[in-house]
Order: structure tokens, then C-alpha cells, then sequence
């Protein structure tokens, strides 16, 4: 038996309009699935406005200048307890080694990558010149940021990378 040869299917302009037509639609899905995949991941920026923050940048500068002069001790020891939450406690001394009282301190963890997972720590005083506060945070690494008040100008301000386990 002899094979029967087929002729060639000709290309018509039906299937160049869905050849078309599929390989920009394929385009499209993929673009839709990046866009979606990249708002959905998209933690937030660090600095909403960097031209404001240019124009603070001064200011900050000399709020370190005066954070430094005072020559504080700020020891702050962030760990968990035996319910699973983060426990904060911080001494705050002055330069001679005394207590510092008058303050009133806020506390946050932030998430190094995604700010989505910051969060607050509540804290109060708990005796002279020491706070304390607990939250519930996940393991990871975080950047634990404490500020220092007297009244409404910030005194002092700790800013440092810890890893909650």
C-alpha cells in the first residue's frame, strides 16, 4: 500500500487572526498575573516623601548632636517569655550612672522589608529611669525603635537590629 500524501494546510487569514490574537491574550494574562503579584507583595516605602526628609535632615542632625551630649545609657533587653510574647525592659541612666525619671518612652518593631508588619509596643515606666512593655511578635529580625520624651520633645532615640527567635 502506497501512503496518501496530504496536501499542505493553507494559511488562511482565520488562522492568522487567532494566532494573533492568542499570543497577545497570552501576553496579557502574564501581565495581569505580574501586576497583581507585585501590588499584593508591596510592603511600603521607608520614606514617603524623601524631599521633606532632605529638608529635616538638619534638624535630625542636631537632635543627634543633642541626644549625644547628654551621654545617656540606654540599655533595653527585648526577649520571650514563657507564653511566647516579647518582652521588652530598658534602663535609661544619665551620664553619672543615675536614673533618668520625667520621661515617657514609645516603642516599635519594625520589619526590615515589609512595613506591613510593623507594630507598636505598648510601654510604661516601671520605676525610676526603667520601662517595660510586651507584644505578640513574630520570629524573625526587626529593627526595635525607642523613643524618649520629656513632654513633647524627643529626647532620645534607639534605633537597633534585634532577632526574635
Amino acid at each position: 500500500m502506497t501512503p496518501i500524501a496530504r496536501s499542505p494546510r493553507p494559511l488562511t487569514g482565520r488562522k492568522v487572526l487567532f494566532w494573533l490574537v492568542g499570543f497577545f491574550a497570552a501576553i496579557f494574562v502574564v501581565n495581569a498575573v505580574m501586576v497583581r503579584a507585585a501590588i499584593s507583595t508591596f510592603g511600603g516605602v521607608d520614606t514617603p516623601s524623601s524631599y521633606k526628609a532632605g529638608l529635616m535632615f538638619e534638624s535630625e542632625v542636631a537632635r543627634a548632636d543633642r541626644q549625644e551630649a547628654l551621654h545617656w545609657q540606654v540599655d533595653g533587653k527585648l526577649k520571650r517569655d514563657g507564653a511566647g510574647e516579647a518582652v521588652l525592659d530598658i534602663s535609661v541612666r544619665d551620664a553619672q550612672g543615675q536614673p533618668v525619671t520625667g520621661l515617657t518612652a514609645d516603642a516599635r518593631l519594625t520589619h526590615p522589608a515589609d512595613e506591613r508588619l510593623d507594630h507598636v509596643i505598648p510601654i510604661a515606666a516601671n520605676g525610676a529611669g526603667m520601662f517595660h512593655g510586651e507584644s505578640k511578635a513574630m520570629p524573625g529580625q526587626w529593627d526595635l525603635v525607642v523613643d524618649f520624651y520629656r513632654g513633647k520633645d524627643r529626647m532620645f532615640r534607639s534605633r537597633s537590629r534585634v532577632t526574635l527567635r
